[in-house]
């Protein structure tokens, strides 16, 4: 049986290994520390418990390892990577923006968009919605797909990748942009003006993704709208809950990522310019 690591116990690392342990796969959920990690969905009083082993004293080599520390943790974990793998170890991203696989030099290493929304507070893990990883389409990722058909992880493969790894920025630029600015939730896009900015957030997005050669039909920007009209008022983003955490932001891989492609094609982005400047400001200590 293939053997199963996740790293990083958050909000998104334990809903993948809690969909992967309750359909019988060997998985093993590894953290700073040893200690356990709660999960609960929003909308149900039962919660589940898992076993969480420090990364540092672990000993299991494993066929697949999802990475789902955040893209500014990293650093911290790559070094441990070498006795967690072999040769033909897969490993799976899991983090918000895009750039973090050039950070990895493994051979069957895959950045997926992930849509799984959660938060963790201490040790509680609380799952609010979906569970779907987007992964490239090729016979590793396929094979990954057919061996956890029978648990309730929703891999998809796409066969335009860099479509999906696009419209997943759009859809992250600008309500973790404007929650985390705002210290505020989803509550905030009631705001006619905040909507507003949104709009504009997405528009420049849209056209920094065609000078990439990344084209999106008419109306996306009422689609992504739209999802955002769907999230529950109390639901944060994982920049939001950074901030209030003090932790540092994944400000880099969203925002940055696409302020770096904006200056590359010379492209006017005031908006987008705006909340970057004000986003690394917010986290400037003295």
């Amino acid at each position: 049986m293939d053997t199963f690591g996740v790293i990083g116990p958050g909000a998104v690392g334990s809903v993948i290994g809690e969909s992967l342990h309750n359909s019988g796969y060997q998985v093993t959920f590894l953290g700073r520390g040893t200690g356990e990690v709660y999960i609960k969905r929003a909308s149900a009083s039962k919660t589940a418990v898992f076993p969480v082993e420090a990364i540092s004293e672990a000993e299991t080599v494993f066929d697949y390892l999802f990475i789902t520390v955040k893209g500014t943790q990293l650093e911290g974990i790559i070094p441990y990577l070498d006795k967690l793998t072999h040769e033909n170890t897969v490993c799976i991203l899991c983090q918000n923006g895009y750039g973090q696989l050039d950070k990895f030099h493994i051979p069957n290493a895959y950045q997926a968009v992930v849509y799984i929304s959660g938060q963790k507070k201490e040790k509680v893990v609380t799952h609010f919605r979906d569970r779907i990883l987007i992964l490239p389409e090729n016979p590793v990722t396929k094979k990954l797909k057919e061996g956890i058909a029978a648990s309730n992880l929703d891999i998809r493969l796409s066969p335009d990748y860099r479509y999906e790894v696009w419209y997943k920025l759009l859809v992250n630029l600008a309500i973790n942009s404007v929650t985390a600015l705002s210290r505020n939730t989803a509550l905030i896009l009631e705001e006619e003006k905040i909507q507003h900015l949104c709009k504009r957030l997405i528009q420049e997005g849209i056209a920094i993704a065609a000078a990439e050669g990344i084209h999106f039909q008419e109306g996306i920007t009422e689609e992504i709208m739209r999802i955002y009209a769907g999230y529950p008022s109390y639901m944060g983003t994982s920049m939001y809950y950074d901030i209030l955490a003090g932790k540092t932001m994944e400000t880099a891989y969203i925002q940055g990522y696409l302020y770096e492609k904006s200056q590359t094609y010379d492209l006017d982005t005031p908006c987008l310019d705006t909340v970057y400047s004000l986003l690394l400001a917010s986290e400037m200590k003295g």
